[in-house]
C-alpha cells in the first residue's frame, strides 16, 4: 500500500484546493449515514406524535435542510469544490428503540466526489431534528457521522451505492 498523502497542501505545506482539471468526468456517488440517539422517553414522544413537533414535521424539516447543506457544502468546507448535484436522496429511520439513523446518498457526474456533500447532508439534517426536539431534551447525542459508501473516482469504498 502507498504510502497516504494529504491532498490539501502544496508542495511547500501550504493550504491548496486540489486541481481536478486534469480528472476524467465520471459518474460519482456517496451515500453517509447520521445518528441521533434519543432519551428513550423523547423517543416514544417522537413516535407517538409522527415525529412532529410544535415547529412541525420533524423528518420532512430535516430533509429539506439536509439537502439545501449538501447544495451549499462548497460554501462551508474551504477546499470543497462548487458541484453539479444530480441526484440527493435521504432515508430516516428508527433504529432501535431510541436511535434515528438518518442516511444521505449524492450523485454527480464530475472531476471529483462527493462524500463530503453525503457527510455534511447527513450531519445537517441530524442537527435540524436535535433543533426541532430540543424542547423535549438536550440529553440527545449526534453521531457517529460515517461514510458507507463512495463509487467513482480512483477507488471505490464499501457497499453499492444506490
Amino acid at each position: 500500500m502507498a504510502k497516504a498523502k494529504l491532498t490539501h497542501l502544496d508542495a511547500r505545506g501550504r493550504p491548496a484546493m486540489v486541481d481536478v482539471s486534469a480528472k476524467p468526468v465520471t459518474a460519482r456517488q456517496a451515500v453517509a449515514e447520521c445518528r441521533l440517539k434519543f432519551p428513550p422517553a423523547v423517543a416514544a414522544a417522537l413516535r407517538k406524535s409522527g415525529m412532529s413537533t410544535a415547529k412541525g414535521a420533524v423528518v420532512d424539516t430535516a430533509i429539506i435542510a439536509g439537502t439545501m447543506a449538501v447544495k451549499r457544502t462548497h460554501e462551508l468546507i474551504p477546499f470543497c469544490h462548487p458541484l453539479p448535484i444530480d441526484g440527493c436522496r435521504f432515508d430516516v429511520a428508527w433504529s432501535g428503540e431510541a436511535t434515528l439513523r438518518i442516511e444521505c446518498a449524492v450523485r454527480t457526474t464530475h472531476r471529483t466526489g462527493v462524500e463530503m456533500e453525503a457527510l455534511t447532508g447527513a450531519t445537517v439534517a441530524a442537527l435540524t431534528v436535535y433543533d426541532m426536539c430540543k424542547a423535549l431534551s438536550h440529553a440527545m447525542v449526534i453521531g457517529p457521522a460515517r461514510l458507507l459508501a463512495k463509487r467513482g473516482g480512483k477507488r471505490d469504498v464499501g457497499k453499492a451505492a444506490p
